[in-house]
């Protein structure tokens, strides 16, 4: 689509968009009713205001390019009040780099729930092929409540921001009072904001955006969360979805409770995989002959650790932190084997290399890695939270006892990470949702990307995705590893997901690719170095999508 002058246009296009949402979300909130033909009216008004911003874009920082700019849009707050309370949304663009052969604009999103997008375009010009950056303006936002986009904060101290937490009985009430308190804090803090950082309200965002754009439609490329939150926009905007690719896809019946057991579910049969991998190589790695001997070896290093931490480097590893770290690492053998090979070591008593080591050691790792320095330190943690408990209290208990059970049944069903799942969670003390979850079922074009070993969202997650949108074709690579696929360079996987955004057309049928030991090195390379700002395939944390 090329770029036209849409002003007067827009202004009645957008809330012929925007006000079917509103009402929708006014309809289901708990306790409103269906809007009048006044209010419908009074809603459009106040949002054709919004319409009208002229965004001022600058250069984002002195030390970026001069192409990527940055801007700052007022959103309501509350879409059933859009006369209320504004919020900042901080939005960045780099143009396409041939503005003859525009096709429109390319969003992304890093994941999350919490991740900053702002730097997206910068990460998606490196590694995007040249002709889709011809075809499309490369957008960025900080999705409400994250980063320079109004962000929220629970003023939580470190030590509250470890959000996975392995059950024991004697630390159980203790972790419940840790739930307790995080819910209280965040509910003092951002108590009026915190209704509203829900993923259905950033999907409002982006149709915003779109409209101060004067866009008919918007591409999208998201990754993890991002794919929920892609969905979630062509439910609520099926008319204003043109392209969008699903990098390692969430399952929408699953937000965000199922989601998080996802994590102990999928990590058993990686295991297994994981323990026949070593077995085959035992001459090279001495983890043991068969399976079951490698599994033993494994656990007896847990027990060891229970008992005394394992040190490396004077960091001492228990068993929960190496159950914690192995859960992500078994989806790479190699990755994992490394790095039992070296917790077998100072097990011993032998030098060992804490850095192999990092393979099986828990990671204490939360937040947003590069934020900014005027964005509260708990920032990734308290958005997490927002939109987890926030999107579908629904899915949450709100007994205790019922998380005590769970965690023990998953632990015994799941034993790499079952309990660290399934126990208490501060959703558990959370307000109740202001609209339902979303019930993703449409048959928008999109493409699915998944591989098949993904410790995040695990590929029955992306397979229940696929059937969700009914319009979808899917790309699965047998094999892959790591979470994130697009671009790797596998020829199969990059050359399907690149045509479907440079021609619109989707695959005859569904693709299977066959991972190459290239693609897997560079999930591995991708998992290893820093979290880079805006890198379209971040380094994930052990506790985030």
């Amino acid at each position: 689509m090329r770029r036209r002058c849409l002003g007067p246009l827009l202004a009645v296009g957008v809330t012929a968009m925007l006000a079917p949402a509103l009402a929708t979300s006014t309809a289901t909130a708990a306790q409103a009713a269906t809007p009048s033909a006044a209010s419908s009216s009074a809603a459009k008004g106040a949002l054709d205001r919004y319409v009208k911003q002229k965004p001022q874009w600058k250069r984002c920082g002195a030390d970026s390019p001069a192409e990527f700019e940055c801007a700052t849009v007022k959103v309501p707050l509350d879409y059933r009040v859009p006369g209320g309370k504004r919020i900042d949304l901080a939005i960045s663009r780099i143009k396409s780099t041939a503005p003859d052969k525009r096709h429109g604009v390319l969003f992304s999103n890093p994941g999350g729930p919490g991740g900053q997008g702002l730097y997206m375009p910068m990460g998606m010009r490196e590694r995007l092929p040249g002709s889709a950056q011809q075809k499309y303006d490369l957008i960025g936002f900080d999705p409400r409540g994250v980063g320079k986009s109004s962000p929220v904060s629970c003023d939580l101290e470190p030590e509250e921001e470890n959000v996975l937490r392995p059950y024991k009985a004697e630390t159980f009430d203790k972790d419940v009072a840790w739930a307790r308190d995080v819910a209280n804090k965040c509910k003092e803090e951002a108590g009026d904001e915190l209704p509203h950082i829900t993923t259905r309200n950033t999907a409002r965002d982006m149709d915003l955006i779109r409209a101060i754009l004067g866009e008919k439609k918007i591409s999208y490329v998201g990754y993890s969360y991002g794919t929920y939150l892609g969905a979630v926009y062509t439910q609520l905007f099926p008319g204003r979805a043109d392209r969008f690719v699903l990098d390692s896809a969430v399952d929408p019946a699953r937000a965000w409770r199922g989601m998080i057991q996802w994590w102990a579910e999928g990590a058993e049969p990686a295991f297994d995989r994981w323990t026949e991998w070593a077995a085959g190589r035992s001459d090279e790695y001495g983890l043991g002959d068969t399976p079951k001997e490698v599994d033993r070896t494994f656990w007896d290093l847990v027990a060891q650790a229970d008992e005394k931490p394992i040190e490396v480097d004077g960091q001492p590893n228990n068993g929960d932190d190496i159950r914690s770290g192995m859960r992500g690492a078994v989806f790479s053998p190699e990755y994992a084997t490394e790095g039992v090979v070296e917790l077998k070591k100072a097990a011993a008593g032998e030098p060992a290399s804490a850095k192999r080591l990092a393979a099986s050691a828990g990671s204490d790792r939360t937040g947003t890695a590069g934020a900014a320095a005027d964005v509260p330190s708990d920032n990734g943690t308290a958005s997490f939270w927002a939109v987890v408990c926030g999107d579908n209290s629904a899915a949450w208990s709100r007994d205790p006892e019922s998380y005590r059970q769970d965690a023990v049944e998953d632990k015994a069903r799941y034993p790499l990470f079952g309990d660290f799942a399934s126990s208490i969670k501060p959703c558990a003390f959370w307000d109740k949702s202001v609209e339902p979850a979303t019930k993703v079922n449409n048959r928008v074009g999109s493409l699915v990307v998944q591989n098949e070993w993904d410790p995040q969202t695990p590929l029955p997650s992306g397979q229940a995705m696929h059937a969700d949108l009914k319009g979808s074709k899917m790309v699965t690579v047998l094999g892959g590893e790591g979470h994130g696929v697009y671009p790797n360079g596998n020829a199969c996987t990059d050359g399907t997901v690149t045509d479907y955004l440079l021609t619109g057309k989707l695959p005859a049928k569904d693709v299977t690719c066959e991972a190459t030991a290239d693609s897997n090195a560079e999930a591995r390379k991708d998992r290893k170095r820093d979290a880079l700002p805006g890198s379209p395939l971040p380094e994930r944390a052990p506790d985030r999508f």
